[in-house]
């Protein structure tokens, strides 16, 4: 249970109200640092605000999916409303929390912005009222689209997110002219919310580096540049291979023209550690290899340890088919969402949750040369030394947790 709440927070729960010296306002913008309330605090203003403005009625929740907005928005909120009173019933197959106070209900139709596509799915439903929750993840298209279905008199626009490159359309059309759009911009750090202790405020703190360290905790748009991992500069960062390992699991970047990288991993008592690798560039040795010929290397990189999983870039067919064939290893195509894998990882290396071994030289001399691509109005590395990175990164994303929803394409004999 909540025991209170910061200033901020408290105008963002308030805004709506005829009490409010922000009752004319338009639309609400939260951004800022991860876990400072924002979030929390605008989901429960919304739901209460339904009932405030309309006595219930239809309302749109957005996120980039909708498991992702059940987890990280509706599944924290219904318990807290149970507690104020409400009745909350969640419609799975339709896609809609219904909130009863009273005589009064609001329908809340629960939607996914992943792509363009999404905006074809919202089409058609007129609203009172929408919520984005980090709708810095979604395409202008579907929040545009969403923003079209409030067409009733005193809809209002409700939006969070964490920061993004300051060339993102949402900063430029939307926290830039907040003002001109009649919109309340309140900007949160990990200071306003007061239910957050010191130790995580830390923990936090040292999580991230370089751009992800000024967006998600000191919450500011700013541009990534210079080396993707910096902390991988400093000669600690890499460890001598240790002994007593207790799971093994490769990964793998695949490539023709381009380099293969594979690694190989190690687990000891819940750390892992890249033991080994594959590094074939078939530009510096002058000649390519076939997918059999990669098979044989990947044998050779597992030896006769039992493979738990491998994962492989899933645009690799060819190479897939390859190892279905030959029935050894279970097969899981790679996570391939660039950014979000390359913040993990960068979370995961200072964090120590995994740890570069001294003897991988493809994966050190890559870490030294990557980079930021400062020419584009985005995030995006430079397209080059990226094959190592790739493979940690697929590693990272899709193996270390025990391999998420993904789909195995292939299964050892």
């Amino acid at each position: 249970m909540i025991e209170r709440f910061s200033p901020k927070q408290l105008r963002a729960l308030s805004w709506w109200h005829r009490d409010s010296p922000d009752y004319g306002r338009d639309a609400i913008i939260c951004d800022g640092a991860v876990r400072s309330g924002k979030t929390f605090c605008l989901s429960l203003s919304f739901v209460l605000w339904t009932f405030y403005a309309f006595g219930g009625g239809d309302f749109g929740m957005c996120g980039k999916t909708i498991r992702s907005l059940r987890r990280n928005l509706v599944t924290p909120l219904l318990p807290l409303l149970h507690s104020l009173g409400f009745v909350c019933e969640e419609k799975l197959s339709q896609n809609c929390l219904l909130v009863r106070y009273g005589s009064a209900q609001s329908r809340i139709y629960l939607f996914g912005g992943k792509d363009e596509a999404a905006a074809s799915l919202i089409q058609g439903v007129t609203l009172a009222g929408v919520l984005f929750d980090e709708v810095a993840l979604m395409p202008r298209s579907f929040v545009e689209q969403a923003l079209a279905r409030c067409s009733v008199t005193d809809s209002r626009f409700w939006f969070n997110c964490n920061p993004e490159h300051p060339e993102h359309w949402f900063y430029r059309e939307w926290i830039v002219k907040a003002e001109e759009k009649n919109a309340l911009y309140l900007h949160f750090t990990m200071d306003d919310n007061p239910a957050l202790s010191e130790r995580v405020r830390r923990r936090y703190e040292r999580m991230y580096t370089g751009a992800f360290y000024e967006r998600f905790v000191r919450g500011r748009w700013v541009a990534a540049y210079g080396a993707v991992y910096p902390m991988m500069e400093k000669e600690e960062m890499y460890v001598p291979v240790p002994t007593g390992l207790t799971e093994f699991a490769i990964s793998c970047d695949y490539g023709t023209v381009n380099p293969t990288s594979m690694g190989l991993w190690g687990k000891k008592e819940g750390i892992w550690y890249r033991i080994d690798e594959y590094y074939f560039d078939s530009r510096a040795e002058g000649y390519q290899k076939t997918d059999e010929e990669h098979y044989a290397a990947l044998e050779a990189l597992a030896g006769s340890r039992k493979i738990k999983r491998m994962t492989v870039d899933p645009s690799a067919a060819s190479f897939i088919e390859v190892i279905r064939r030959h029935g050894r290893f279970c097969v899981i195509p790679a996570k391939n969402e660039v950014v979000d894998g390359i913040r993990r990882v960068s979370a995961a290396l200072k964090e120590g949750r995994i740890r570069i071994c001294q003897n991988c030289a493809a994966s050190r001399k890559e870490f030294q040369l990557y980079r930021w691509d400062t020419s584009r109005h985005a995030d995006a590395p430079v397209k080059e030394h990226d094959h190592a990175m790739d493979d940690i990164r697929y590693f990272v994303t899709t193996l270390m947790n025990g391999g998420g929803n993904v789909t195995v394409v292939a299964m050892a004999r």
